[in-house]
């Protein structure tokens, strides 16, 4: 029990400062580390084997989401439990989250595993695959679904692992499985392209990848761990309706984000033709890395929230609120900065012809305009979470990702004659929106952690 009070005392007492930088470091690369695992095979397949097939892995990504919505409903909710759980030194809880972790993953896991396989085929039809692509995407697909258990336990029992506040052995866990990735993608992808199965080459090496990162895990959980261990796998009836509540709010903010960049094509396309196609995907490509490392603080800032709060430290609740909250717009200036200054630049790593680069360079410019914001959003949303107050939590993310999103990108185009303009307007007006939104629920929240003081 030594260790996890050493960690509870150091969330509780270290400089608000000095705290945010050793959290947010390692979750900030672990998150980064997670964004290579997902380019990986994308890129070595389209370096080694051809187009076609490196398309067929683009479009089969978004349904790989569907474990990734799955481990983060269970690990967030569970992480978020556990860090007030550390606050109240309620042994009791601690000792029933691992093993209800390791049912919900079960048996989630095992519906997607089913399901998927049987019907990989008509699931990628929806995206519009046909032909040889769909053929090629269905093979790659197929197994990455028959990973699902092992994708699934790694991932939620890695953000337990952050709630501990145990960023580093988080990070070292997920690293040691994106590093055999890198390893085995070129040297399966060259050998099985060899037989005209290149694209199964790439799901194996991640497939491998998974299963070292589950075990590493289930050592950790089993051996390694004083405190926090896998013990009685059972449904915990008291914990999972919380688990579910606050874990849905993470999980939306995936999944939504699917349909928001599927509107954003679907309407963009109306307006621009494939010209908006293309500035559009750059641009989102752009928008979707530049959220890794925001998310990693936020993976650092839920178990300080959460502890905190459990130990009813609540004015320093609030202080490290402020402290993550200015930091995340400190680091979204890093990509807002560059984006305004060299926005064509960064656009021609993605596009070849300067025509098309130039066209889009003033809306790219716009669609950043108010990147910050954002910033403000993932903190507070994570801070919601992160007390137990998943409604508020949900509500943010569905009132940015789906309510105000959807009717905005409908609208804005025909606003004044906007055009494709419109929808990179809308980007900027609903995240500006949301942000200043999110800083008044956070003020209101102040006041009733000062009441409560």
């Amino acid at each position: 029990m030594v260790k996890q009070l050493d960690t509870r005392t150091r969330l509780l007492t270290e400089k608000p400062l000095k705290l945010m930088f050793s959290l947010s470091i390692p979750g900030i690369l672990g998150m980064v580390v997670v964004a290579l695992y997902n380019l990986m095979d994308s890129i070595f397949v389209g370096q080694i084997v051809g187009s076609i097939e490196m398309g067929a892995v683009s479009i089969s990504y978004p349904f790989t989401l569907i474990n990734g919505g799955i481990a983060t409903l269970i690990g967030v909710g569970s992480a978020s439990i556990l860090s007030r759980a550390i606050g109240k030194k309620d042994k009791a809880t601690m000792d029933k989250i691992m093993g209800n972790l390791v049912m919900m993953v079960f048996v989630l896991s095992l519906i997607v595993t089913v399901v998927g396989i049987i019907f990989t085929r008509q699931l990628l039809q929806f995206s519009g695959a046909s032909g040889e692509m769909l053929n090629q995407a269905e093979s790659y697909l197929r197994i990455i679904f028959a990973g699902s258990l092992f994708i699934n336990f790694t991932q939620s029992s890695n953000m337990v692992m952050r709630g501990q506040g145990l960023l580093k052995k988080a990070m070292l866990i997920i690293a040691s499985g994106s590093i055999l990735n890198i390893i085995l993608d070129p040297i399966f992808i060259s050998y099985f392209n060899q037989h005209g199965m290149g694209i199964e080459g790439a799901a194996y090496a991640t497939l491998i990848s998974q299963i070292l990162q589950f075990f590493i895990s289930v050592w950790y959980f089993t051996k390694k761990s004083d405190d926090l261990k896998i013990r009685k796998i059972r449904f915990e009836k008291d914990i999972i309706p919380e688990v579910c509540s606050v874990g849905v709010s993470a999980m939306l903010m995936q999944v939504m984000t699917l349909v928001q960049q599927t509107v954003i094509f679907n309407v963009a396309s109306r307006y621009g033709g494939d010209t908006s196609l293309i500035l559009l995907g750059a641009a989102l490509r752009v928008q979707n890395f530049a959220f890794v490392p925001l998310w990693g603080m936020s993976q650092g800032f839920q178990p300080v929230a959460g502890t905190n709060y459990g130990a009813k430290q609540y004015d320093r609740t609030i202080k490290l609120t402020k402290v993550f909250v200015l930091s995340a717009i400190a680091l979204s200036l890093c990509f807002f900065l560059p984006i305004q200054i060299i926005p064509d630049k960064i656009l021609s790593l993605f596009i070849s012809d300067a025509t098309i680069v130039s066209s889009g360079v003033n809306n790219f410019r716009l669609m950043f305009s108010t990147y910050s914001a954002l910033a403000i959003f993932i903190m507070i949303v994570t801070l919601f979470q992160s007390l137990g107050k998943a409604s508020k939590a949900s509500i943010l993310v569905m009132l940015r990702q789906i309510l105000l999103f959807i009717p905005a990108v409908i609208l804005f185009p025909m606003l004044a004659n906007l055009g494709e303009t419109g929808v990179w307007l809308a980007i900027a007006v609903v995240d500006g929106f949301a942000g200043i939104l999110c800083l008044f629920m956070m003020l209101k929240e102040f006041r009733k952690l000062r009441s409560l003081a």
